[in-house]
């Protein structure tokens, strides 16, 4: 007889913390201690007159895992408020990419055509190299590229995804 599996999932989570030193090691901690994977990650100060950050983060498990990550992440003491954006189905998200592209002749002509088709944004110019800026979803960053990939692609500097939930309502302290 075999076992049923659950199918593995990508979910976004939103976390409200106190911005005060170690709370981002703690919510980091938590996630090793327990062999839990952090895909993305990105934390700011969201209202500096209640001293609040924003962490939000992506992470790969199972629907129960998923589920206790958030439970586990909402019992830190430091922790406001832990929302899933992917379970709640409005979030918006998205993401901003650094790419350097170094190429000559129809390389560096065929590098800007594909620029210009996903508005990336030039940054830095050089004789021989292009630093592309690109904001968007992930999965429209990758598929840039991979596009990049065979025309130069020298590097790539991302900063993790930054997601917020629709609607008037923000999220609760």
């Amino acid at each position: 007889m075999l076992k049923k599996v659950d199918p593995m999932e990508t979910h976004t989570l939103s976390v409200l913390v106190d911005n005060e030193p170690g709370v981002l090691a703690r919510v980091v901690g938590l996630f090793s201690g327990r062999g839990y994977n952090i895909e993305s990650l990105t934390v700011t100060e969201t209202e500096q007159a209640s001293h609040v950050s924003r962490i939000t983060l992506v992470t790969t498990g199972t629907p129960q895992v998923i589920d206790q990550i958030s439970a586990q992440l909402d019992r830190l003491v430091p922790v406001h408020s832990v929302v899933d954006l992917t379970v709640s189905g409005n979030g918006v998200e998205r993401e901003l990419a650094l790419i350097k592209v170094a190429g000559k002749g129809d390389h560096r002509v065929e590098s800007l055509r594909l620029a210009e088709a996903f508005r990336a944004q030039i940054v830095d110019a050089t004789t021989e190299s292009f630093v592309f800026e690109l904001t968007g979803r992930t999965n429209k960053i990758d598929q840039f590229i991979t596009l990049m990939g065979p025309l130069g692609l020298v590097e790539v500097s991302r900063t993790g995804i930054a997601a917020i939930a629709r609607g008037p309502a923000g999220m609760v302290l």
